[in-house]
């Protein structure tokens, strides 16, 4: 197979060519083509015609793409399994990398699409009131960058690196360009000309690279383009100073290798289920991918007195691990990456094994890429710094011991900066120091016992609703965390201004906006006909003690304050008040619609607050807001079309004063079906 670039629209088959060799048979097995690419041009295309096409579409548009994206991958993984072999990779380790990838932007689609705005952009929290009368106020919203973004992505997860970074930046309405490492390409190639094929991009929404180095792609960046990396240390920092990177403030998400650490807590004994469930961990994290993974644990700290008994347990599980061919379904661990990769480990190997002694070698046999996982012992690793400093990437951990917690916490730290710390202890107190202690070096930690052991994704997986990244050496940057990642490739802006014209900006309605009295009652109306901003003034209801008293019996709330005149008198309120959830129910029965029509239901509420007491005599009046609508997919299980609404209720007394506000959330059916109401698909686990 030939892995070429895809420039400007089309396929760029002619260059030089370079066999890419199977990690496993040592034998070609695609053929690299790098073209004469012209990465200005590309740029251009990107932002001319990507952009406008993205922009164009609501993040929920863009979102249901990306879940149209991922269940068209799925149907063709067992290609990409077949591939992923000649990386070295078992069924076991593919898994992490083909359906891991997918499974995350079916996570991140679903994320963004019940956390952001049914909008080009993103409305962001809300108003802030920036003036004692309420006609000066603030909103954040997150726009779409009018740039791209450009992906470089590391060799050990062809797949999921290039899926995690794409999916966000395209939700986000920013196209992509994609540069994956020439080893291991031919499998992020294959899963991208499935991309193109599948027809659910636009023109120019994402670009593909085939080469050895991004030549100058970087000098045509401009302000509005953002890079995301992953790699070395040394090779991201050394891109993140590119002198066009640097002059025009361009966002450099750098996520790289990182020497991770796993403490086995002082209170754990090798007879407790925490010991074993560390040990598993240690050894399952020094198999899997043979080690290539930027959050392997290289580091595992442990009691000084029970060196002898990880390290024997250790030894037991290792020696269990079966090497060879990763498509035998027997086999346990397969080979690095390639040749080159178990030359580049051995000599940092070396490096590690001058400054501290062998527990275990393995049967190495030195072929090719294979190699045998290593378990090292430095019994000064407060005095060692090589330790905290050189990666070994491969199949490789270092024993550190400590003393006490302050020096587990001192020696998780000391490697400055990592993508996952890990600690498995049965006492929450000793988890409690250890995680605080070690928090602002990591980022991301994993707290293990036997109650979560069983559940846990484990130390190497980040998740796609979490956070991926960390400080120091792991890069300082972050990606993933859910509809965090679509943020991240956005512009945030803080509008100022009165509520009503940033109400016909944000196309969201803002507290103190203008709003227009509805001619039909907004639940008579079918989702579309429904406009931001438009609402229902109700008739009025005075508050009675039998309301009160009635209210109490039906609820069994006979607080004080609503029953106890002589109580009353001492409360906040100085006299008996009507319940808060009285007024609620009553301002249902006031705004609510008897007959049946569009609203399917109320299904929830937010942000309520019971502002002024409401007293026997008092008389209410509510108001009713359209404040934002979304669009929902009709699935096959549905028996109409619908979309979400959300309605501000604003309950007043007989004086204009608040006495509760909140927002309810309804499904109002819709008039006509949509193109995302096609896909009828039942969705597996995360593909919601």
């Amino acid at each position: 197979m030939n892995v070429a670039s895809y420039s400007e629209g089309k396929w760029v088959e002619k260059g030089t060519k370079t066999d890419l060799i199977s990690a496993v048979t040592g034998d070609p097995v695609a053929t690299l083509i790098e073209g004469d690419l012209d990465y200005r041009a590309m740029c251009e295309y990107a932002r001319n015609t990507g952009g406008p096409e993205l922009r164009e579409m609501t993040i929920h548009q863009r979102a249901f793409r990306i879940k149209f994206l991922g269940q068209f991958l799925m149907k063709h993984k067992e290609e990409f399994y077949e591939l992923s072999t000649h990386t070295g990779a078992t069924r076991r380790d593919s898994w992490i990398d083909i359906e891991g990838g997918i499974g995350s932007i079916f996570t991140l689609s679903s994320k963004s699409r019940i956390e952001l705005s049914d909008l080009p952009f993103h409305v962001e929290g809300g108003m802030e009131r920036l003036s004692r009368g309420g006609t000066f106020v603030g909103q954040h919203i997150c726009v779409p960058k009018h740039g791209v973004g450009v992906h470089i992505n590391a060799f050990n997860f062809p797949v999921w690196g290039m899926l995690e970074k794409f999916a966000p930046a395209f939700i986000a309405g920013m196209p992509s360009i994609i540069k994956p490492s020439p080893l291991g390409s031919y499998l992020a190639h294959a899963v991208f000309k499935k991309m193109i094929e599948s027809g659910l991009l636009p023109e120019g929404s994402v670009q593909f690279i085939a080469a050895d180095k991004p030549g100058d792609l970087l000098s045509h960046l401009k302000s509005q383009d953002v890079v995301a990396f992953t790699g070395s240390a040394e090779t991201g920092r050394k891109l993140k100073a590119h002198p066009n990177i640097i002059a025009n403030s361009i966002p450099f998400n750098l996520e790289a290798d990182s020497l991770n650490c796993s403490i086995l807590g002082p209170d754990v004994t090798p007879d407790m289920e925490e010991f074993n469930l560390f040990v598993r961990e240690v050894a399952n994290e020094m198999t899997v991918k043979t080690g290539q993974k930027c959050t392997a644990i290289r580091r595992t700290i442990i009691p000084k007195e029970l060196v002898d008994d990880v390290a024997e347990a250790l030894k037991a599980r290792l020696e269990k691990t079966t090497i060879g061919d990763p498509s035998d379904e027997n086999t346990r661990m397969g080979p690095l990456a390639s040749a080159l990769q178990n030359d580049r480990f051995g000599e940092q190997m070396q490096k590690l094994m001058d400054v501290s002694e062998t527990v275990y070698s393995g049967n190495d046999n030195g072929n090719g890429a294979y190699t045998s996982p290593r378990v090292l012992l430095c019994n000064k690793p407060m005095q060692v710094d090589e330790v905290h400093t050189i990666e070994a990437f491969g199949p490789v951990t270092t024993l550190l011991p400590y003393t006490n917690i302050d020096e587990a916490i001192d020696l998780a730290n000391k490697s400055d900066g990592s993508l996952v710390g890990s600690l498995f202890t049965a006492d929450d107190d000793v988890a409690t120091v250890i995680t605080l202690g070690c928090a602002p070096y990591h980022g991301r930690f994993m707290i293990i016992n036997r109650d979560s052991a069983g559940e846990s994704t484990g130390h190497g997986s980040p998740m796609p609703h979490m956070v991926h990244g960390g400080p120091g050496r792991a890069g300082g940057g972050e990606e993933l965390g859910g509809a965090r990642a679509v943020l991240h490739n956005m512009q945030r802006v803080a509008l100022q201004g009165s509520p009503t014209t940033l109400t016909r900006i944000v196309q969201q309605y803002i507290k103190g906006a203008e709003t227009k009295e509805s001619d039909i009652h907004p639940f008579r109306k079918y989702f579309e006909d429904l406009e931001v901003g438009e609402a229902l003034t109700t008739h009025r209801r005075t508050v009675t003690e039998a309301d009160i008293v009635n209210f109490g019996n039906l609820s069994g709330d006979h607080f004080y304050a609503h029953f106890d005149d002589v109580a009353a008198k001492d409360s906040l309120f100085g006299r008996r008040v009507a319940h808060g959830y009285f007024v609620l129910s009553a301002a249902a029965g006031m705004f609510v619609h008897p007959s049946p029509g569009p609203v399917m239901l109320n299904y929830g509420l937010e942000d309520l607050r019971f502002v002024a007491p409401v007293f026997p005599g008092d008389t209410i009046q509510v108001k009713l807001i359209v404040k934002r609508k979304t669009v929902r997919q009709k699935r096959e299980t549905d028996k109409d079309p619908y979309g979400m609404v959300w309605f501000d209720v604003h309950v007043t007394n007989q004086e204009g004063v608040m006495v509760a506000e909140y927002t309810i959330l309804t499904l109002i059916k819709r008039k006509n079906r949509l193109d995302m109401d096609l896909d009828t698909e039942e969705p597996s686990e995360d593909q919601s």
